[in-house]
């Protein structure tokens, strides 16, 4: 039986869960907040490496949010473990390493949840979500337009009824 009571549940997954994957897990939360999701909809987030356990997201992708709406202050940085493959009904990874290392620790049986962020996007036509970590404001500007339009077709799709 899943942990949760809420019927479904979602892993945003990047390097090292302070940049990509906290502002995917923050904006997903928020805008499923506005639709009026939030006991419909667990999002969680996790990093394939552990580099920054319990540390709060990178202070560049939380201003970025924070200048478009979102609050990522209360999220920390965590690695992915065996049991998020069972918890969680979608696994969304940010890039093409993530999917490979994500793949590569989960369970055949839970495979199919594992996807790319991207693959869920409206507007954006990209393969990944890049990582802001090295660059300037730039980045993570990007990584918000795409989070925000992958979110909305997520939402979307589950509003929907067609993920399961």
């Amino acid at each position: 039986m899943k942990p949760y009571s809420v019927p479904y549940s979602v892993l945003m997954v990047c390097m090292g869960n302070i940049c990509r994957s906290p502002t995917a897990h923050g904006v997903l939360r928020h805008k499923a907040q506005a639709l009026g999701l939030q006991d419909t909809l667990v999002v969680d987030s996790a990093g394939t490496h552990n580099y920054h356990p319990g540390s709060p997201p990178d202070a560049r992708s939380q201003a970025h949010a924070r200048m478009r709406g979102y609050d990522l202050s209360n999220l920390r940085a965590r690695q992915i473990e065996d049991a998020d493959f069972e918890r969680h009904d979608l696994i969304l990874v940010m890039d093409w390493d993530n999917l490979a290392l994500t793949e590569a620790l989960c369970p055949p049986q839970h495979r199919r949840k594992v996807r790319r962020l991207t693959e869920f996007c409206l507007v954006q036509d990209k393969p990944v979500v890049p990582d802001p970590y090295y660059g300037g404001a730039n980045g993570f500007e990007e990584v918000l337009d795409l989070v925000e339009d992958a979110c909305d077709g997520l939402l979307g799709q589950i509003k929907g009824g067609r993920l399961k």
